[in-house]
């Protein structure tokens, strides 16, 4: 059974005490776990949870912000979500769940970007694997020193490779070459996205920056 329900009741009796570009990024990240929670296929899954993660973090990127990788992007946000984790719910989420999705993602070569530069021809194959062993070397830094914001963000820049490949058609709906990462990306997405869900409901007063789209009030 899904966890939009409770999130959702929640959210109805709180709401009145938060910041409303909090309140607009729950109420857009629920709705997004709403339909993730009654989507019966994979990829379906993987986009919507997906959509509801970005909703929750993303702000509009201003002019001096342009460039900056979004593994970036994403790491300030975990640094921020995981200071405001007093119960670690976090870091007992990446721990618990390392042995299982999270291993096998990051040494998944096709959620690497490096791997689909080589494809392209952009980089030769010594440069592929040069950089693959260090991306793996700085995961296992992370993991070693269980530096959960870190962690989180080489997970996530893996994650962001499979959202790429979708959402830009990339790839076929249903496709037997991307079972594996789908299957492993949305076992750590379904948990992540209620975690952070409730972090920043229950969290104290944080400033969360304006929302990409703000509601229309006039038209």
């Amino acid at each position: 059974m899904g966890m939009y329900s409770t999130l959702k009741e929640l959210h109805r009796s709180i709401r009145d005490q938060q910041h409303l570009n909090l309140s607009l990024r729950i109420h857009r990240a629920l709705s997004w776990l709403n339909r993730a929670e009654q989507c019966d296929d994979a990829d379906g899954r993987f986009i919507f949870l997906w959509i509801a993660f970005n909703a929750a973090y993303a702000t509009e990127i201003v002019d001096t912000q342009r460039g900056t990788s979004e593994r970036a992007i994403f790491g300030d946000f975990f640094k921020k979500l995981c200071d405001l984790d007093e119960d670690k719910r976090l870091s007992t989420l990446v721990w618990s769940e390392f042995p299982k999705s999270i291993r096998v993602l990051l040494d998944n070569p096709y959620v690497n970007a490096d791997f689909w530069e080589f494809q392209r021809g952009n980089i030769d194959r010594d440069t592929w694997q040069k950089r693959a062993a260090g991306t793996k070397r700085a995961a296992n830094a992370s993991l070693a020193a269980q530096n959960t914001p870190d962690t989180l963000a080489i997970i996530f820049s893996r994650i962001y490779v499979l959202r790429n490949q979708l959402v830009h058609g990339g790839a076929t709906w249903d496709s037997a070459m991307n079972r594996e990462q789908i299957r492993d990306c949305v076992a750590f997405l379904e948990k992540f996205v209620v975690e952070m869900l409730q972090i920043m409901m229950e969290s104290k007063p944080t400033l969360w920056g304006d929302a990409c789209f703000p509601p229309v009030r006039d038209a």
